[in-house]
């Protein structure tokens, strides 16, 4: 166990290290500290969730017995992961750290101090913060103990949530090089939008509608015939997710609508009615800071 935690202690933080230090020393792109932060932390989400993705899929189509079947991949892969939610919340406030620098320095050449910073940050993206301290705190020992090795089918489906990540982080980096306009910016918001409504959104229903299969039960009644603490568990799990495809709705509307580009030229110069307001960063979801994102780096 501790080995494959220490595994994942050192292929998180180092993935981000090397691809930071590629970007800013590779010959022919010699970029910015803060444009090679953000982007490798890009990068190192879309890692992380191509992997989970791979692994809930080995996982879900290897057991027949939905409730006893078991996986090694299931354990190993949680106590891989853990680190990564660690790690994120670091990533995370480098990103915030760089992008307020740059607007310090556009809006009146001041930087905030370290501590205020720290304070806005976790103010700022106190959803995606909490999200993480809780699959650390709650969802690992639930997952790897309280289970007692069943359940894995549903462990893997749960993994296949981060198939929308990959395109989450991809709509971040053409927000940051203000490619908005673009055809790959509109498919990848497309295919963000369906990747999130199926893998974040249906994944609930359609757990419980497999546990009804399962045990030959209706729908309706199976909320009826879990423990009370399963219904909550999954309750408060889905509430993010509704919550943040609102937002990604309200985006997507905003980008395909006529009134989008109608609006473009006042858009570009101010921060206040952002174009792409809902696109979710790399590592979360907040539209706060997606408002900002057309006028930083």
């Amino acid at each position: 166990m501790l080995s494959i935690l220490a595994a994942g202690s050192i292929f998180f933080p180092g993935l981000f290290l090397l691809s930071k230090r590629c970007l800013r020393h590779a010959p022919g792109l010699k970029w910015s500290e803060g444009d090679a932060v953000i982007v490798s932390a890009r990068l190192v989400s879309s890692v992380q969730a191509i992997m989970a993705s791979s692994a809930g899929y080995i996982i879900a189509s290897s057991c027949k017995d939905i409730m006893e079947d078991q996986h090694w991949l299931t354990s190993t892969y949680i106590l891989f992961a853990v680190p990564y939610f660690v790690y994120d919340i670091y990533a995370m406030f480098m990103c915030y750290w760089y992008k307020m620098q740059v607007k310090g320095h556009e809006e009146d050449g001041a930087v905030k101090p370290m501590g205020t910073a720290i304070g806005s940050y976790l103010r700022r993206e106190f959803l995606m913060v909490l999200h993480h301290v809780v699959m650390v705190t709650v969802c690992f020992p639930v997952s790897v103990f309280w289970r007692q090795g069943r359940g894995d089918y549903f462990q893997g489906v749960m993994f296949l949530a981060e198939l929308s990540t990959p395109s989450v982080c991809l709509g971040k980096i053409l927000i940051q090089y203000k490619q908005q306009h673009t055809l790959l910016h509109k498919v990848n918001g497309a295919l963000m939008l369906v990747t999130f409504f199926v893998c974040r959104v249906l994944l609930f229903p359609y757990l419980y509608y497999a546990y009804g299969r399962y045990v030959s039960i209706p729908l309706y009644m199976v909320p009826l015939s879990v423990p009370w603490h399963c219904n909550m568990g999954a309750a408060l799990l889905m509430a993010p997710q509704v919550y943040w495809f609102s937002l990604i709705c309200r985006g997507a509307f905003r980008l395909f609508s006529g009134a989008s580009r109608h609006q473009r030229p006042s858009l570009s110069s101010t921060d206040s009615e952002p174009k792409t307001s809902i696109l979710p960063p790399a590592n979360g979801y907040s539209p706060r800071e997606t408002e900002r994102e057309p006028s930083s780096h």
